[in-house]
């Protein structure tokens, strides 16, 4: 009988050490998904400000430039390519 009460116990205890690991974990990893969406927001707001007032030509969205800009990258590259 002191067995099963010492197994009961233990019972109790690793469950609860397991739903505080699950809390804090929970906390962590939302804490550093809001940091991480917070900082790529922040980029992608701080790059379409950069293409809108540079690299985007008369009457041209930023979505299109960004598009027209990608294009011209890859045919760089693949020239690059052919000529070595």
């Amino acid at each position: 009988m002191a067995r099963s009460k010492l197994v009961k116990a233990n019972e109790k205890i690793a469950e609860k050490v397991v739903g505080v690991y699950k809390k804090i974990e929970d906390t962590v990893v939302g804490g550093y998904k809001k940091i991480e969406e917070g900082a790529v927001s922040g980029f992608t707001k701080i790059s379409d400000s950069f293409v809108d007032e540079f690299l985007t030509k008369d009457g041209e969205t930023v979505e299109e430039a960004k598009a027209r800009l990608a294009e011209e990258q890859r045919e760089r590259e693949a020239a690059r390519t052919e000529k070595n």
